[in-house]
């Protein structure tokens, strides 16, 4: 039997309303192919009051930074789609094909660099994980993050410049490779022992 308090009602309309004003902000921004999209259209979208969207989310442009974390959360984190090798990479650069759209358009915005700290916050753990995985004790724990760090910021500008410049339509498959052979050729040279300058040599 289960004796746990029931979650109260108006906890369950905080979370409705919370995401219904998500999955509003995201239709409403795909469907005109832009960030600049008013309180007032999301909100009725939601079917809830503008004062409940600034209750939640303080301002339109918190919400779509929101709404766009929270598509990376349930469709890459929370699946564990995120995992080493091609089909990792292929499942990310899906993911932001199907959505280039909405993606595009903050990206286009004064909401990108938001947008690009939030989504290294997300994903920079996930890099780290998988460079201890590949040179365990070898790296010490700075190296470890600045390594990961530097992965997440090459591979988001690389994604970012493809969203926002590639020709329609986009080809998942084919940038997959290209990331790919990028971040392998990065990881081989980061495997490799240190090679003294003709300076160093000498002292």
């Amino acid at each position: 039997m289960d004796f746990s308090s029931p979650e109260p009602a108006a906890d369950r309309r905080v979370r409705r309303s919370r995401a219904a004003l998500i999955r509003a902000a995201i239709a409403v921004v795909t469907e005109r192919g832009t960030a600049a999209v008013s309180v007032t259209d999301i909100a009725e979208a939601a079917d809830v009051s503008r004062p409940v969207l600034y209750q939640q989310f303080g301002d339109r442009d918190s919400l779509l930074l929101e709404a766009a974390l929270d598509l990376v959360r349930s469709e890459l984190l929370s699946q564990r789609t995120l995992v080493r090798g091609r089909d990792g990479t292929l499942a990310v650069v899906r993911h932001f094909a199907v959505h280039r759209v909405f993606y595009r358009a903050l990206l286009t915005s004064p909401s990108a660099f938001a947008l690009n700290k939030g989504l290294a916050d997300l994903l920079v753990p996930v890099n780290r994980h998988v460079v201890r995985e590949l040179y365990g004790p070898r790296l010490d724990e700075n190296t470890v993050d600045d390594l990961a760090t530097y992965l997440t910021g090459g591979a988001a500008a690389f994604i970012n410049t493809w969203l926002v410049e590639g020709e329609d339509p986009l080809d998942p498959e084919r940038f997959a490779d290209r990331l790919m052979r990028v971040t392998s050729v990065l990881l081989d040279r980061a495997a490799q022992p240190a090679v003294a300058t003709k300076g160093e040599e000498q002292q």
